[in-house]
């Protein structure tokens, strides 16, 4: 396949599984992630979702089936080799250094800069201090378009968690970004933060053409934010269309309330 195909999706999964034993979590799963869209995965408990983003970042070596990103087959590859080729993912729980300030976050992403190698620290100090600046002046950039700017000196660790959702989705801001996967942005945001944040996607996706796909559970952001809607149940692709088809779709209803009854009946 032709990398540079822009008439392509940007991620496509063909058939892929991923079973932990007796286990099939993903259960030949086929989906495609169109190039600047914003995606969402929605689905009940133990649907797969979180397993197939991990599956697709190279956290974990599908079963079978197989990953293609922007037409190039990407399956098995690892994460730092993924982040190298512009597929990102944030986290349900916030992975910032706490010890850090907001800055130094950001300025920790860019890979391969001259101040790691030690000759360049010691004999070529113009050079490092230039492409740290530039760096420097990037993230203060980010953090302007984030509405970070105020606390961009605070360490990471005091900040809200809102405020370090916002600070993950700064941290691929600071790479060049083909398409970013968003674990449960919302979850324990308030809604004046989520607010920001669904923005700041928003903008992302307008203005610099990000490509986004995002599991969440709150159903109001994901019909503001997501088109298409994807739902997973069971492992596998269940139904797909926009987030009012989809919530109106009567497996994905059963998907839901199924389940639900199911674990009343038997705790009753």
């Amino acid at each position: 396949m032709n990398s540079s195909d822009d008439a392509g999706p940007m991620v496509r999964v063909d058939n892929v599984s991923k079973h932990f034993g007796g286990l099939r979590a993903v259960d030949h799963a086929t989906l495609e992630i169109a190039r600047g869209s914003i995606t969402g995965l929605i689905g009940p408990n133990g649907a797969g979702k979180t397993t197939l983003f991990n599956t697709i970042a190279g956290m974990y070596e599908p079963t079978s089936g197989h990953v293609y990103l922007d037409g190039e087959e990407i399956t098995g590859l690892k994460p730092h080799d993924l982040f190298a080729k512009g597929l990102l993912r944030t986290f349900q729980i916030a992975h910032e250094f706490s010890r850090l300030s907001v800055i130094e976050n950001l300025m920790m992403v860019p890979p391969a800069q001259s101040g790691e190698n030690l000759f360049n620290a010691w004999f070529r100090r113009g050079r490092v201090e230039r492409e740290e600046q530039a760096v420097r002046e990037r993230a203060m950039q980010v953090t302007d378009f984030l509405n970070l700017g105020h606390i961009a000196n605070e360490l990471a660790g005091n900040l809200s968690g809102g405020q370090k959702k916002l600070l993950e989705l700064g941290r691929t801001m600071m790479v060049d970004a083909k398409v970013v996967f968003l674990d449960e942005v919302g979850a324990g945001v308030n809604r004046t933060l989520l607010r920001e944040i669904g923005d700041a996607i928003l903008k992302l996706n307008r203005e610099q053409n990000y490509t986004f796909c995002m599991i969440e559970h709150d159903m109001d952001f994901i019909s503001r934010l997501c088109d298409p809607v994807i739902c997973m149940a069971e492992g596998t692709v269940l139904a797909q269309g926009t987030a009012d088809e989809v919530k109106n779709n009567e497996e994905v209803i059963e998907a839901y309330l199924g389940r639900g009854l199911k674990r009343k009946a038997a705790t009753s």
